[in-house]
């Protein structure tokens, strides 16, 4: 079956045709590490997941290769470092920030159900010409000056725009209409207003590098530039990230690329995710409904956060509710309950075929429907290709009671208290202890086999 993907580039969906079968090779922009992911970060996490998992499923695991970065060098970092620890050097303080923000953040995708990328490099290792001879940002800007795209202004290294006849095709933005985007200074010392900044001065309080151009750190947008060649090449598959980065970092990373290697491309589909939206309100935390990943797995399983993600295709945006995500709580707890042992069964086609349209997750959950009523094999190793099933029916039904606070023995008791008066008859005793359970959040189910119960969600 063919894959068919949307590229933000040529505006629309067409077959994904790899440089090298034997070598699929794709990049996403991963966090910056100065706070804990936030419910809009988990987005592309999850989508690329899926299509991680999906070109290792076409093409073998062993020809695969997902880069992911950290970017662990940057001015909001440096800002939250000095007033987390303003006691500290800051370089100390920096360095405690990212390693607990870095650490939660493995954390929560992994709760989420996503595979670990192939490689996650972090930005601050690729600054300075390495010993393995892996491409760094230094030489990627002495590359670009020699060939005439960047400039020293003023202490730093710019970007010259107009060196780029068709800079702004990915955004559809013409050059005299550019406004500078975000982390992107605006100065006199620039040629052009749309410039951007390659490489900046450091002060003796900030972190920096001794480079050519003097001590000072990369731009935001050299980072990636330098580590997606550096285990991908100058030229490759798949690029993604959010539609919040199409411009200007995706716009600057092409630039940066092409302009250093002469190529006509840097990756040959451009793949963005919508924005995640939260009970109908944009997130932010003056609005109160900025969410972190960490929070939710506090009151949700990760699955559950998955599939609530997935039921909305990944280039319309998301209205993340409350309601949505106990619908999704109880549809898994239906799965699970279904076919969380069921261990014969091999994946679906027919979830393959949804997926292999631009990953139409919306198609391929209404597939998994109808699996649950006609082919539990299929319907369980399709899921757990999905990153879901990671527990056994037990292990879920118990993280629920643990989850609400159930007293199990307590339930136990009750329910044996109630077979014993609908034994003599006591219905109204039936009944109210019926009705007592009912308040504890327990549903109840009466069989010929006895009495059933589970936490209502």
């Amino acid at each position: 079956m063919d894959l068919r993907l949307y590229d933000t580039l040529t505006r629309e969906k067409r077959p994904f045709v790899p440089l090298d079968p034997s070598n699929v090779r794709m990049y996403v922009c991963g966090p910056t590490v100065y706070d804990f992911a936030h419910i809009g970060n988990a987005r592309p996490v999850i989508v690329f997941d899926v299509l991680f998992r999906l070109l290792r499923h076409i093409y073998g695991a062993e020809h695969v290769t997902y880069v992911r970065n950290i970017t662990d060098v940057d001015d909001k970092i440096n800002a939250r470092a000095a007033r987390d620890f303003p006691s500290l050097p800051l370089n100390e303080a920096i360095r405690k920030v990212t390693e607990k923000t870095a650490s939660q953040f493995h954390a929560d995708v992994a709760a989420l159900g996503c595979l670990p990328p192939t490689f996650e490099p972090r930005a601050t290792d690729f600054v300075l010409p390495r010993a393995d001879g892996k491409t760094d940002m230094v030489t990627l800007i002495r590359e670009l000056i020699a060939r005439g795209h960047a400039y020293e202004a003023a202490g730093e290294v710019l970007f010259d725009t107009q060196s780029m006849p068709d800079y702004g095709a990915l955004s559809g933005r013409k050059l005299d209409e550019q406004i500078a985007g975000a982390r992107v200074a605006v100065d006199a010392h620039k040629k052009n207003a749309a410039d951007f900044v390659l490489w900046k001065q450091s002060s003796a309080d900030e972190p920096g590098w001794d480079s050519p151009w003097g001590r000072g750190r990369p731009g935001w947008h050299i980072e990636c530039s330098a580590m997606s060649e550096a285990y991908l090449g100058d030229v490759f598959d798949i690029h993604g990230g959010g539609l919040d980065l199409i411009f200007p970092h995706h716009e600057n990373e092409i630039a940066q690329s092409r302009c250093a290697h002469g190529t006509a491309m840097m990756a040959n589909y451009w793949l963005h995710n919508e924005f995640v939206h939260v009970e109908g309100a944009k997130m932010s935390k003056s609005l109160g409904n900025f969410v972190t990943i960490h929070e939710l797995l506090a009151d949700w399983p990760g699955e559950v956060l998955r599939l609530n993600m997935l039921k909305t295709h990944y280039r319309s945006p998301i209205d993340w509710t409350l309601r949505n995500v106990e619908e999704s709580a109880r549809t898994l707890d239906d799965w699970y309950k279904a076919a969380a042992d069921v261990r014969d069964g091999r994946l679906s086609e027919r979830v393959l075929e949804t997926l292999s349209d631009d990953l139409n997750t919306p198609q391929m959950i209404a597939a998994l429907h109808g699996l649950r009523s006609s082919d539990l094999g299929a319907f369980a190793a399709s899921l757990r290709f999905l990153g879901f099933f990671s527990e056994s029916a037990a292990q879920w039904e118990r993280r629920k009671q643990k989850a609400s606070g159930v007293d199990a023995g307590r339930v136990n008791a009750l329910i044996a208290d109630r077979t014993a008066a609908r034994a003599r008859k006591d219905f109204k005793e039936s009944d109210r202890i019926r009705d007592e359970l009912a308040a504890m959040g327990i549903a109840i189910k009466d069989s010929k086999e006895g009495t059933t119960w589970e936490v209502a969600r």
